[in-house]
């Protein structure tokens, strides 16, 4: 892939664009996209990409929903083939791997050694150095913060070409500013990330309906404490005095001792996801199956029925999995193809505690005002970190799922812009992995002033000749 035109500058041959997708199918770019396998490969690319001005794009996993992997001006580099685990410590839980490994790779290792990663997404997919760049965080972020809190140390290629090794303590800076800066300002090449100690392969699950938002509010805030995760799913639908009504999951985590089959249920076949559901419909099947449904009175009715379902099931506990816990987007493959032929984004929200069970009242009622309701939605509790670009606050998420049509398209932007407005005024932010309707005002009007200057002074000595840009970078950095 890589060969030498002159003595010292290197020669990237490139193949033909390829369709470069985000996650939500809602935009793509037409790229070049290399598939480096050594840090000598990247390295080789960086330099090539100083003495051509080419723009570069760090693509992971692909799974964030909008353009945040996307590049329209230049090539994708796709880290997925540097993917080896290089070391795991089984009495410390420390595992080091190239960043192009994936969650999926870590608990598939760790698990059976009684460990598990410390955040995971709703899906197992993304690369550990796509989860750095974006910060993400899980179901117990309020519990243990994002991922980057669990990161001893790594090693990182400067857009500039120079390899450094960054720390809490040694490149602080650069730990601090990496870790959430979207991949603007190089590339991660190992990671170092300390696995949380398991002692069951399974968490006791307890199921509870809300009939409110203030019912959502009051649950999360008696039992954050006595939680190791808590998530909500919210009927966007409903109304009135139901607004808000959803079911509530609180896991736990088995203390030493407490479970008898372990470690026997940490085995890889006790952990993996089933392939079918209620033991007959391979889940494969399944949206094509849940397809006639993909519309507002469809998403109504098979929302009313997860509520009713959720009464039944209410204070009823039970024993799940940690991967069946925890990566519900991996449940039904391919779920997202029931927005076909139209696509998907995410709109979520980080807003304070003070401010959120209001702010969300009021963004759950202007959707319904607009006609446009999401199709799902996700409520989370989450703690601040100490990361550049963090989206974390002292508060509350909520991610919301719309439909993306040709003929709701300019409406859904629309109405994505009236609730930032909401959103500001709550002292809210935003997450760039989740992303597609931000505008650089809106951007610039919820970080605080100095993180931003910092990050550009970064940006400006870490990559000089700006090769790394993404269609995100453009448009909420760059696009007035």
């Amino acid at each position: 892939m890589v060969s030498k035109k002159a003595k010292n500058t290197p020669s990237i041959k490139l193949g033909k664009p390829e369709k470069v997708e985000a996650w939500g199918m809602n935009t793509f770019s037409l790229s070049p996209v290399l598939r480096p396998e050594s840090e000598e490969e990247i390295k080789e690319i960086f330099e090539w990409a100083n003495a051509t001005g080419t723009k570069i794009a760090l693509r992971g996993g692909g799974c964030s929903y909008g353009d945040a992997a996307t590049n329209k001006e230049g090539i994708v580099l796709d880290l997925t083939e540097f993917n080896q685990i290089l070391d795991f410590n089984e009495k410390t839980g420390v595992m080091t791997v190239q960043s192009g490994a994936r969650i999926k790779d870590l608990w598939e290792l760790g698990i059976e050694n009684g460990f598990w990663p410390p955040v995971v997404s709703g899906t197992m997919m993304p690369t550990l150095g796509g989860a750095l760049s974006m910060n993400i965080h899980g179901k117990n972020n309020f519990q243990v913060g994002t991922i980057g809190e669990h990161i001893k140390e790594f090693t990182f290629l400067t857009a500039a070409g120079k390899i450094l090794t960054c720390s809490p303590k040694t490149n602080s800076d650069l730990f601090y500013s990496a870790i959430s800066g979207f991949g603007m300002l190089g590339c991660f090449l190992t990671v170092q990330i300390k696995m949380k100690k398991i002692y069951s392969g399974k968490m006791k699950v307890d199921p509870v309906y809300v009939r409110n938002f203030d019912e959502l509010f009051d649950y999360f805030e008696a039992n954050y404490k006595t939680s190791d995760y808590l998530v909500g799913w919210i009927d966007a639908f409903a109304s009135g005095k139901s607004l808000g009504r959803g079911q509530i999951h609180k896991a736990t985590n088995l203390k030493e001792g407490e479970d008898p089959e372990f470690p026997g249920n940490c085995l890889l076949e006790r952990q993996h996801l089933p392939s079918h559901l209620f033991w007959v419909i391979p889940k494969k099947w399944m949206w094509i199956l849940m397809r006639p449904f993909s519309f507002s009175l469809g998403m109504r009715l098979v929302n009313f029925a997860k509520c009713i379902a959720s009464i039944l099931v209410n204070h009823k506990s039970y024993y799940q999995g940690h991967a069946e816990y925890a990566f519900l987007l991996d449940y039904v493959p391919n779920w997202k193809y029931i927005y076909k032929p139209g696509s998907m984004i995410q709109y979520q929200v980080f807003i304070p505690k003070e401010t959120a069970k209001e702010a969300m009242k009021e963004l759950f009622t202007i959707c319904q005002e607009k006609g446009i309701v999401n199709y799902l939605s996700v409520f989370k509790k989450h703690k601040p970190d100490p990361f550049l670009l963090t989206h974390a606050v002292d508060g509350f998420s909520m991610a919301m799922d719309f439909p993306v049509t040709k003929s709701n398209k300019e409406k859904l932007w629309e109405l994505c812009y009236a609730m930032d407005e909401i959103v500001l005024k709550a002292k809210g932010r935003f997450y760039f992995a989740k992303d597609s309707t931000l505008r650089k005002r809106v951007m610039e009007s919820y970080f605080p002033k100095a993180n931003l200057k910092k990050f550009l002074s970064l940006k400006k000595k870490y990559d000089p000749k700006g090769i790394l840009q993404t269609d995100l970078y453009n448009r909420v950095f760059l696009q007035d």
